[in-house]
């Protein structure tokens, strides 16, 4: 079964998906926001599209690990999604995903326009990549 991962933004949803075995994330796509239902309804359609049994969001915590406003707005759209979706939703530290997805885009000079649209599913796929990596983690009881 797929993992979804999200990575909230104000205006955007990145999307990324793992493989079937659950090894590697994929970005996927990018949702921009309308309403809360229509988001909420778009994610669950990737999800029923992609046969994803697990939903993980990004945390936006601040630089020094504390809960910060962006992290309340998170913690209300994961409740509603939570009502909505029948799988598991976990979340994910994602602490500086975005500024390093744009940073690795730049390095390979991907233009402004282009970043804008590919930015969030990479912070997406990060996010996916942690998660990922601290399931095997955990998997292996280090």
């Amino acid at each position: 079964m797929a993992i979804l991962a999200l990575d909230v933004g104000e205006r955007r949803i990145g999307v990324a998906v793992s493989d079937p075995g659950e090894s590697f994330a994929l970005p996927l796509r990018t949702i921009e926001r309308t309403r809360l239902h229509d988001d909420l309804a778009a994610i669950l359609e990737i999800a029923k599209e992609e046969a994803a049994g697990t939903i993980v969001v990004g945390d936006p915590l601040t630089l020094g690990g504390k809960r910060s406003f962006a992290a309340q707005k998170i913690d209300e759209f994961v409740a509603t999604l939570r009502r909505a979706f029948d799988g598991t939703i976990e979340r994910v530290d994602e602490r500086l995903t975005t500024a390093l997805a744009t940073r690795q885009l730049i390095d390979v000079d991907v233009s402004r326009a282009k970043r804008r649209r590919v930015v969030d599913q990479l912070a997406a796929a990060s996010i996916l990549e942690t998660y990922l990596g601290m399931r095997r983690t955990r998997n292996r009881g280090d």
